[in-house]
């Protein structure tokens, strides 16, 4: 579960933690952190994990208008990378504000972000749309670069696209999968992602092995991370991204 960006970090991640802790057997919780305006050394970075409990970190950098290789953002990745702490790209909703910086949301910019610090594990938000091929080529770069495969059932046409691109780029093993709640429950999500290629019957267009598709909802997304859990996470899409709060 990631923490949204309309608020002070350390207010919404308290809020987050409170939420997360009392659903310890189906949620994980990636706290949002702002460089530009939080405190980002690894001191006050470990209570993310050592006070609040949550296991990774969620950064807004088209909505809060700042450069993913921004000076101090470079130095927040330093400390996630010592902490181990993940880091996950969102702009999916913020490109549709009119104040957001569009330029910030492009995948190629966390091309620096990975080469500086390879340990570093990074997710990008949303397969990056609307630039999915510029996160399937920085996907296809980095060993530690992994994207969110949201799944939308309303938008079969985009995911069955999506999907085609990143098996053609032989990238499917960085993919990880994520339910797109609010705009459809896991199951339904599941179900769009296993059935588009029977739409395909009829027709010449390429489909995807189903084996490789099964393979990106059954991952074990929280290992790929290095995320550690007290218990075993039962909801099936604890280990991905969720939702915001």
């Amino acid at each position: 579960m990631l923490a949204a960006s309309s608020g002070p970090s350390e207010e919404i991640n308290r809020d987050l933690s409170e939420y997360v802790n009392k659903h310890k057997e189906k949620l994980v919780g990636f706290a949002a952190v702002d460089p530009t305006k939080d405190k980002i050394n690894p001191k006050n970075l470990a209570a993310i994990t050592e006070k609040l409990g949550l296991k990774g970190t969620v950064l807004y950098c088209c909505g809060s208008g700042f450069h993913p290789a921004h000076s101090r953002a470079m130095q927040f990745y330093e400390s996630a990378q010592e902490l181990s702490l993940p880091v996950f790209f969102h702009n999916g909703e913020a490109i549709l504000r009119a104040n957001a910086v569009l330029d910030y949301a492009q995948p190629y910019l966390l091309d620096e972000v990975a080469r500086t610090f390879p340990g570093l594990k990074i997710i990008v938000g949303d397969m990056g749309v609307p630039f999915a091929e510029q996160t399937l080529s920085v996907v296809g770069k980095h060993e530690n670069v992994y994207a969110d495969l949201t799944i939308r059932p309303s938008s079969v046409w985009e995911t069955y696209n999506t999907v085609v691109a990143a098996y053609e780029h032989g990238v499917m093993g960085k993919l990880l999968f994520g339910s797109g709640f609010p705009f459809g429950s896991a199951g339904e999500c599941i179900e769009t992602l296993l059935g588009f290629n029977m739409l395909l019957a009829d027709t010449n267009l390429p489909i995807v092995p189903r084996a490789s598709i099964r393979d990106i909802i059954e991952r074990d997304t929280l290992a790929l991370l290095g995320i550690k859990v007290d218990q075993k996470v039962h909801c099936p899409t604890a280990n991905k991204r969720t939702a915001n709060l």
